[in-house]
């Protein structure tokens, strides 16, 4: 019995402390302000400031991009935010629900992007669920994500 004392009150203190770090409210709050951190990334055009935002390991699908990595995101952001000819806007997002489990959570949410160009302006909306990993650093990064939009945004093409 004295040997498993020890055991029984280390269990319990590893047990504790898991309890302690799971703090849903936090995470989700961390993830807003991530996503709320892009947005003023994306509309400052600031590339690596929007890149930050995704895992290096980054997997995602698109309509014209079924299978994207970090490399083509970033590529394509870069591109299109040193576009010069364009005025690129995305509201926060409206976020429908953040389900937090341990260190993923998944996000089902809306963008609305605008863009104006030579007297135009444009606004679409995005349809996506991103799916987060808190990162070694601890910060939540985009892992994976799915989104669509009922139709391109006529100003990019």
């Amino acid at each position: 019995m004295r040997l498993l004392s020890p055991l029984i009150v280390l269990a319990a203190l590893v047990t504790a402390g898991a309890a302690a770090r799971a703090d849903p409210a936090a995470d989700e709050a961390a993830i807003r302000q991530r996503l709320e951190r892009w947005t003023a990334a994306f509309n400052a055009r600031d590339a690596t400031g929007a890149c930050d935002l995704f895992a290096p390991t980054l997997a995602y699908s698109l309509q014209e991009v079924p299978n994207g990595t970090y490399e083509t995101m970033c590529g394509n952001l870069t591109k299109l935010l040193a576009r010069s000819n364009i005025r690129l806007r995305y509201a926060v997002p409206a976020i429908h629900e953040i389900a937090v489990s341990g260190d993923i959570a998944v996000v089902r949410l809306t963008w609305t992007l605008t863009v104006e160009r030579n007297g135009a302006t444009d606004t679409t909306t995005e349809e996506g669920m991103d799916f987060f990993r808190r990162q070694p650093d601890g910060r939540w990064s985009i892992a994976r994500y799915i989104a669509f939009t009922t139709r391109p945004n006529k100003l990019l093409e």
